[in-house]
């Protein structure tokens, strides 16, 4: 399949390797959907959203109640992932995976709640591994709707105050890295309140020694990580084309690879996010994002944007002459 798609690419009326990425985007597209004509087809975008126990430590500049808020504003359709989905023609739907908030009954939010968030990783682990196993089961499941309702592609995108810091926790954990190298601004952590964050992701990380990648994901994860997590899993299962966004969710797939490394081979890496951290893990996937906008917003908002590059490298595979078609000479 690599050699019939990479002759296909080769032979369109063009200089060979002159689309550049886009060439590399489609060869990918086809490899994961095991086809010379792919295309992309109900593409949806998850909102995993959940609080956390450690925001009560001082980690994020936003209270924990913007959480619940902020899915508000999803549902109403205010915020930029809705901009981002409306424009490019993707499906959102919000995911209520542990926010510590009742939502009205006749709210569009998808109720997934597990529990009123994580606990407070300082004096507990984040999740039991009852908790942590049903998010990721949730994940799965939900995923497993969207395939049954014709979605071929998917991408995950996140809420929840203090989650740059699970994030930076798993990726530390999964990667093997200092604390210090790991660890951001998040939603604008700088100064004293910076160092403060830093001590606290210090002192949780000398607290524990778990020793699975499940049991990591329980003790230093959020709900919504977690959800993420078997989303990753499942959609890798059935065959889809998975869009990665920034920090968060590429921690969530550091425990997503940990637990099954073939999910890798699904994913298309949309943006560099500028969270301190993302470089690292893109180079630990050996992943060449598509974008570089200097996002650091979540929400996958990043993995939104890239949709219409990856459908003009669909479309340039499926639609473009080839050499022979066109009677073009090709030089040979």
């Amino acid at each position: 399949m690599r050699t019939e798609l990479q002759q296909k690419i080769d032979l369109k009326t063009k200089p060979q390797g002159s689309l550049g990425q886009l060439e590399d985007i489609a060869l990918q597209v086809g490899l994961i959907q095991k086809t010379l004509s792919p295309s992309i087809k109900n593409p949806s975008m998850l909102i995993f959203a959940a609080d956390h126990g450690l925001a009560d430590e001082g980690v994020s500049p936003f209270p924990k109640e913007v959480t619940w808020q902020m899915v508000m504003n999803f549902v109403a359709g205010g915020a930029a992932i809705n901009v981002f989905c409306r424009k490019n023609g993707v499906n959102l739907k919000v995911v209520d995976a542990g926010v510590d908030f009742d939502f009205p009954a006749d709210s569009p939010v998808v109720s997934a709640k597990i529990a009123r968030g994580s606990r407070n990783m300082r004096h507990e682990p984040a999740m039991t591994m009852a908790e942590c196993e049903a998010a990721i089961n949730q994940g799965r499941n939900l995923v497993k709707n969207e395939v049954l309702a014709g979605c071929n592609t998917i991408g995950f995108g996140e809420m929840g105050i203090g989650n740059t810091s699970a994030a930076s926790l798993l990726m530390h954990r999964f990667m093997g890295l200092t604390i210090e190298e790991c660890v951001g601004a998040g939603a604008g952590m700088h100064g004293e309140r910076f160092q403060h964050k830093l001590n606290i992701l210090k002192e949780v990380s000398e607290k524990y020694n778990p020793t699975t990648p499940l049991e990591t994901l329980a003790t230093f994860g959020g709900i919504e990580i977690a959800m993420m997590v078997g989303a990753y899993l499942e959609a890798a299962n059935q065959g889809m084309m998975i869009l990665v966004d920034g920090f968060i969710s590429t921690s969530a797939l550091l425990a997503a690879n940990a637990m099954n490394p073939s999910v890798r081979e699904h994913c298309i890496f949309c943006h560099y996010s500028n969270e301190q951290g993302h470089g690292k893990m893109l180079n630990f996937f050996n992943a060449d994002p598509i974008l570089k906008l200097r996002l650091r917003l979540g929400e996958g908002s990043g993995a939104a944007l890239a949709v219409p590059i990856i459908e003009s490298a669909i479309a340039f595979l499926n639609e473009m002459a080839s050499f022979a078609g066109a009677g073009v000479s090709n030089g040979n």
